[in-house]
């Protein structure tokens, strides 16, 4: 077990968290830059003491302000991916993992590392003659050199091409399936957090303000910081009751929406773009929210279409493109956006 509790000032923000993550587990730590994502990282490999706090990993405490007590990065036995690799230029690949290796058969290890990420083949390679998948093979080869008891990556996939990234992150889940260490990742990406991440700890401004799974986060947002980080539409208004046990909210700038949920008051609502759908400006369905917008701009990438809508707040949707095709939708159009009662989720502010 992996556990970490800090409490510290960082510039603007304070950094308050508590966090612990089991043997074989992945925790993803995702949030906007300057969050304090990669300070949890720094403190728990020692390179940041904060102010007040204590890290324990395989029964022993690494750190504990309240005794003084903090082991030296080297005595923590945890193994370190930073966003750039942070190899050794004037290395070899082999030699960069043999790095944190002792004994005589240390060369040894590390080629078996490499032939196990399979990069054998570019062994005796400098890092800046590497792809970008071969420089995180090469650095994760060299994390896990030394078997250690925690394993911590910041923004693995950030420095890799768009081509890159989707063998790269399958490389990354298979390691951390394979090694039975608690693993600590951030990102700034919610997408990446749900695929490599057993559990997900959104954070804002120095705290985790809601962590369980992508599924259940996406499902069943919080906050409308949350709903907003994983990708949902937010509006605001003013909540009241409605008919058939429904809440009516009263959006700001015009328009009204139902939800299953109960509140009342000034809220936040959130819908997914790809359960909003459009219609003709004159159409009429079953959706129990309708509301008029004129289409912006739309997007295509690969057979989806992301549509964003002008009105007094911003609203996008995602449809086929197949769909946007047959209506023959266009920037300028008056359309009617359309979805369920049970696809809004009210939130706090």
């Amino acid at each position: 077990m992996l556990a970490l509790e800090a409490r510290t000032p960082l510039g603007p923000i304070a950094l308050d968290v508590a966090i612990e993550v089991e043997p074989g587990r992945c925790l993803a730590l995702a949030g906007p830059s300057g969050a304090g994502k990669t300070s949890v990282l720094r403190i728990a490999a020692g390179l940041l003491t904060p102010r007040d706090g204590r890290v324990t990993c395989a029964g022993r405490t690494w750190l504990d302000t309240a005794t003084r007590t903090s082991l030296a990065p080297d005595e923590r036995r945890c193994g370190y991916v930073f966003q750039e690799y942070a190899l050794f230029p004037s290395m070899t690949a082999v030699q960069n993992v043999a790095y944190p290796l002792r004994g005589r058969d240390r060369r040894a290890k590390a080629h078996e590392l490499l032939e196990r990420f399979g990069v054998a083949h570019v062994a005796h390679a400098r890092p800046a003659t590497l792809s970008g998948g071969e420089r995180q093979r090469v650095a994760l080869a060299r994390a896990l050199a030394r078997r250690p008891e925690a394993l911590l990556l910041d923004e693995p996939l950030s420095a890799l091409d768009a081509r890159t990234r989707a063998s790269a992150a399958r490389t990354v889940k298979e390691i951390l399936q394979e090694v039975e260490v608690p693993a600590l990742l951030v990102t700034h990406d919610f997408a990446e957090a749900a695929e490599l991440g057993d559990r997900v700890g959104v954070v804002d401004a120095g705290r985790i303000v809601q962590q369980g799974t992508a599924s259940a986060l996406a499902a069943e947002p919080q906050t409308s910081f949350v709903a907003d980080f994983t990708g949902a539409v937010v509006l605001t208004g003013t909540a009241r009751p409605a008919e058939a046990g429904l809440t009516a909210v009263d959006l700001d700038g015009g328009g009204s929406v139902l939800s299953t949920d109960v509140a009342s008051g000034p809220v936040a609502v959130s819908v997914y773009p790809w359960e909003i759908a459009i219609e003709p400006a004159a159409g009429g369905g079953t959706p129990q929210n309708h509301l008029p917008a004129r289409i912006a701009t739309i997007t295509v990438v690969g057979n989806r279409a992301r549509i964003a809508l002008s009105r007094p707040q911003p609203l996008v949707a995602e449809v086929t493109a197949a769909s946007a095709e047959r209506l023959a939708l266009k920037p300028g159009d008056e359309v009617v956006a359309t979805w369920k009662a049970a696809a809004t989720r009210i939130v706090t502010r």
